[in-house]
């Protein structure tokens, strides 16, 4: 994870996040380091990025810029949208009042746990 300012471009953070991906532990053999591919929205619709992440070993699956809508995309990003939209459930993160960037992930963190430990609990 990296935190940015808010008036970064995402997409300029897209080979940095890619970087810090660990390693996937469980398999016997060499660990993945690399996703097989990467979903991403128009704004990552760019040659530059698609030809970095062939060069890397991910096939990127990029809904393009002018094309009608209905990529077939929204039936993973919704995960995404979702889990956002659970982090909004708490104040503290839905406005960034903190100054501090660890003091902002130590938060993050922290409703992480909570979200996971309500799941657990209501498959208990």
């Amino acid at each position: 994870m990296s935190l940015t300012g808010g008036n970064r471009n995402d997409v300029t953070q897209l080979l940095p996040l890619l970087d810090k991906v660990p390693a996937v532990a469980g398999v016997v053999g060499r660990p993945r380091h690399r996703p097989d591919a990467l979903l991403a929205d128009r704004g990552y619709d760019h040659d530059k990025y698609r030809r970095l992440l062939w060069q890397r070993g991910i096939r990127p699956v990029i809904a393009e810029r002018g094309q009608p809508h209905g990529s077939g995309l929204g039936v993973f990003r919704w995960v995404v949208e979702r889990t956002i939209a659970w982090l909004h459930g708490f104040r503290r993160l839905r406005i960034r009042w903190e100054r501090r960037d660890d003091i902002h992930e130590a938060f993050l963190g922290l409703a992480t746990c909570l979200i996971t430990h309500r799941h657990v609990q209501r498959l208990c």
